[in-house]
């Protein structure tokens, strides 16, 4: 009697699921900052350090959320569970991390009420888990752009301008005991202009951008798929501002930041203003959902 073929296990793909794992842990690291933050709040110094911290694992979780996807591709490691895996993933890093970074800071001052306060973090965290459920249930396989925008861009330009408010406090701006170059450009502004910036501009835009993120996030907005695109282009033009991008990040990487994400959110919605979606209406790849 012939022996049954036995079928193979089908390979884990072990680095694509790892780096996504690693992207959801530094998203429960920031969370675990922001609420270190929020039990030292007497003290300014320390609670500005964490959530600082906070911002910038966020960041780091972007990075490798944005690998994961050219990883599984280069491996054709490609599976089920690392489609959902990175949505998990995405929902604690990219949603619900960067709402709870924002509600602490906002209870921190006290620009209104907490109940309010809920309320916008609930709508992005929500918006974010809603916008990852919708890209799970209509798959698409265009890596060329997105229909809404992308999860790790909202939480970035959040978190951004979080570090951009922290920044102008002038707690975060220093190195080796020094100020940054950055810290140097703000200590030209008085005092009272810098506290005015934080109080009346700052903090407010926090608290809208909330749930304008979160509206965008589940919009039907078409948005670029940067690393694609950048994949594409064959002009030297495009070399020359990256390299001055990547000297900005190094020198004054909250204030290039602060720039970028109002520019890719407003580029979205001038597309769309003009009714020329050229490409960009659809979803694309499952790393940025």
């Amino acid at each position: 009697m012939p022996t049954p073929t036995k079928v193979p296990p089908r390979p884990i793909a072990l680095l694509p699921n790892a780096l996504t794992l690693a992207n959801a842990g530094l998203g429960l690291l920031a969370i675990s900052k922001a609420v270190a933050a929020l039990a030292r709040g007497a003290d300014q110094q320390l609670f500005e350090h964490h959530l600082e911290t906070a911002c910038w694992l966020i960041f780091i979780a972007g990075f490798l959320d944005a690998i994961d996807g050219t990883v599984a591709r280069v491996t054709g490691a490609f599976s089920d569970l690392g489609a959902q895996l990175d949505s998990l993933a995405d929902a604690v890093t990219f949603g619900i991390a960067p709402a709870i970074v924002a509600k602490v800071l906002l209870e921190h001052e006290g620009l209104s009420h907490p109940r309010i306060h809920f309320i916008a973090a609930a709508a992005f965290a929500l918006m974010a888990i809603l916008r990852l459920a919708r890209f799970n249930a209509e798959g698409d396989d265009d890596h060329l752009s997105f229909r809404g925008l992308p999860t790790p861009a909202a939480a970035g330009t959040l978190v951004a301008t979080i570090l951009m408010f922290l920044s102008l406090g002038g707690g975060i701006e220093t190195d080796t005991g020094g100020p940054t170059p950055l810290g140097r450009g703000l200590e030209i502004l008085p005092i009272g202009w810098r506290d005015a910036l934080t109080d009346y501009l700052l903090l407010p835009t926090i608290l809208l951008l909330l749930p304008t993120l979160g509206l965008l996030m589940v919009s039907r907005v078409g948005y670029p798929h940067l690393s694609s695109w950048l994949g594409k282009v064959q002009s030297r033009r495009v070399l020359v501002p990256m390299v001055f991008g990547a000297l900005g990040l190094y020198l004054a990487p909250v204030l290039v930041l602060f720039l970028i994400g109002p520019c890719y959110v407003g580029w979205g919605l001038w597309q769309s203003w003009r009714g020329d979606r050229g490409g960009t209406g659809e979803t694309g790849g499952r790393e940025a959902a």
